[in-house]
């Protein structure tokens, strides 16, 4: 079974930018097991990708306000998606997850904590985007901090 992971963010929105600039270099290392997706800011728009085929996760990355250091990474448990905000997207981040639900085992949602949502992507967004490239490679994002 296949992984999906779905990048979204908005490449002229500053370090909302991370999502599409980590799907950029996922696609790059040809992954075997991983199906990697740049959402932009609609991510609901690819809701027919998952039904059409049988993947067992979804990993969905996203700049999310959680109030830390920038830079900052976190699995972000679906209870608490409502308790903050993500990025730039239509519909809210927990409206979509309740629909894939129905398709997928494992949804795991990954914020990374912006420091600006205009200009330039800041460092200190950038480098945490390669750690986390690093650890979706490797397969280690359940060793992520919870939220």
């Amino acid at each position: 079974m296949k992984n999906l992971v779905m990048c979204i963010g908005n490449r002229l929105g500053g370090d909302d930018a991370i999502g599409p600039y980590i799907a950029d270099k996922l696609k790059q290392e040809k992954l075997n097991n991983f199906v990697i997706l740049d959402c932009g800011t609609v991510p609901e728009n690819f809701t027919s990708v998952v039904k059409k085929h049988a993947f067992k996760r979804i990993i969905m990355i996203d700049a999310v306000d959680m109030g830390l250091k920038p830079g900052e990474t976190r699995r972000v448990p679906k209870e608490r998606i409502g308790e903050m905000h993500i990025s730039t997207h239509s519909i809210p981040l927990s409206v979509l997850t309740s629909y894939l639900e129905n398709y997928v085992e494992i949804i795991i949602i990954i914020g990374i904590q912006p420091k600006n949502m205009n200009g330039s992507m800041s460092k200190e967004i950038k480098k945490s985007g390669e750690k986390l490239i690093e650890s979706i490679k490797n397969m280690e994002i359940d060793k992520l901090k919870v939220f």
